[in-house]
């Protein structure tokens, strides 16, 4: 199946994909489906599982349900606004389906978090229930946020017997990174040029040309805003913001360029910046999760302001080229925190960055697969274990990290000819395998590593 680049960079707001993007979406969708029979409706009940129970309430799953449920979706909610609504759905015991229709709804009482069970598909799951005035269930839905706020219905999911789907109509289809290189090796064309064609087939050049762009601008945008916003990021950490400080030292040195003393010290602030942001709740780009938002902002901006000779085209090339690789893991492993650990996260995002830097300084083929390989190879066994629940520590510094690793893998596959050992689909399910073994209580739960080593009341 065709993954679109759209779907990999999509705007929404933080703190987390799995936790606060794909529940609002599922919300949305469960209510959307009663839209015509909402005079029925009395009461609502909504269950969480696994990780989404561990985590939700530091990762913004809570809100994120039930603005859903109120007719919010990712890319268009206010995030300013989120918190005065919350305050008084918790007031008044009150939800405002869709916006037409309020109905009693006890946070407390009516959405559960089920620590003790599991379904069986994925880690994050979700159940809805509507039931109406004599308390008989009209709807029940399954839902599970399967990582980068892609979202599946139990009900889609294809039994073991199910038939093989056909491949969308695409002129260049891959599975693998191998033959994505081989497309592009018989028609002489590079990474972005293959993805470009994909996407021809459902939309206009120029129009996947201008929602590119769109989607860096808010990068941008999301990257500046965080520059400038002071102040102490929500939750028990007490955690201050640090990029705007870092950025006044920078600037205080010169603009960025080549020629700047500490010209990799804005990879740290540009992706602190954005990881800052999302922490916030803010308005981001889920690439390809919101717990690893920053990395591929962070390097793509390094690359606009000390390659400014380089252009759009230059973007678009970058963005392509990077989608490619984000959809060879979403594909063949999981970006799912909760499947994978970090790796799956930052990882993912700092093999993309990687793969996409290279190209747009011109690398062949070859080597773009080779730096993006090098950048997941350097982050395999990635933990995820938020401290408090919250996506700030270590996940904010992580990005900094990943980003400045995704610059130094590009620089080294862009030295060598672009021949080496460990290919990207070794270390695709490479990962996919240490992610299968690793121990649950690493994978975005808070119930091992950082997460109980360090005493948040202490923070």
């Amino acid at each position: 199946m065709y993954i679109s680049i759209f779907e990999l960079f999509s705007v929404g707001i933080g703190p987390s994909s799995s936790h606060t993007v794909g529940p609002m979406r599922a919300a949305f969708d469960f209510i959307s489906k009663l839209e015509n029979r909402l005079d029925e409706i009395a009461k609502l009940e909504i269950t969480i599982y696994g990780s989404l129970a561990y985590t939700g309430k530091g990762h913004g799953t809570h809100q994120a349900l039930l603005m859903g449920l109120e007719g919010e979706q990712p890319d268009r909610i206010d995030p300013d606004s989120i918190a005065t609504r919350m305050n008084s759905i918790y007031h008044h015991e009150s939800l405002n389906i869709l916006k037409k229709k309020s109905i009693p709804f006890s946070p407390s009482h009516d959405l559960i978090s089920n620590y003790k069970e599991r379904l069986s598909h994925h880690p994050n799951g979700m159940q809805f229930i509507a039931y109406n005035e004599a308390g008989e269930p009209i709807n029940k839905e399954i839902y599970f946020s399967i990582g980068g706020g892609f979202i599946i219905n139990e009900k889609d999911i294809p039994s073991e017997n199910a038939p093989a789907t056909e491949q969308q109509a695409i002129p260049y289809p891959f599975d693998s990174a191998h033959e994505l290189i081989t497309h592009c090796a018989d028609n002489n064309l590079s990474i972005a040029e293959v993805i470009m064609a994909n996407e021809k087939a459902f939309r206009s050049e120029e129009t996947i040309k201008k929602q590119i762009l769109h989607i860096a601008r808010t990068m941008t945008a999301c990257i500046e805003k965080g520059c400038r916003t002071q102040g102490t990021l929500m939750g028990a950490l007490n955690l201050h913001r640090r990029a705007p400080s870092l950025y006044n030292k920078l600037i205080a040195e010169g603009k960025p360029s080549a020629a700047h003393p500490q010209a990799m010290n804005w990879l740290n602030v540009f992706a602190m910046a954005v990881n800052e942001e999302n922490a916030a709740g803010g308005r981001i780009v889920t690439a390809p999760t919101n717990g690893a938002a920053g990395i591929i902002p962070a390097v793509l901006h390094y690359y606009q302001l000390f390659y400014p000779e380089t252009g759009d085209e230059g973007v678009i090339r970058f963005l392509l080229t990077a989608s490619a690789i984000g959809s060879l893991y979403k594909k063949n492993a999981s970006i799912s925190g909760a499947e994978m650990g970090c790796q799956g996260e930052v990882g993912v995002a700092c093999s993309m960055a990687a793969g996409g830097l290279a190209a747009a300084l011109g690398g062949n083929i070859y080597q773009v697969e080779n730096a993006a390989e090098i950048g997941m190879e350097h982050n395999l066994g990635l933990t995820c274990d938020p401290v408090g629940g919250l996506v700030q520590i270590p996940c904010i510094e992580r990005n900094a990290m990943g980003a400045v690793k995704a610059v130094n893998s590009a620089q080294l596959a862009l030295a060598e000819d672009g021949h080496h050992k460990i290919s990207l689909d070794m270390v695709i399910s490479t990962m996919r395998e240490i992610g299968n073994n690793m121990n649950e209580i690493y994978k975005e739960t808070s119930q091992g590593g950082l997460a109980v080593a360090v005493n948040v009341t202490e923070c």
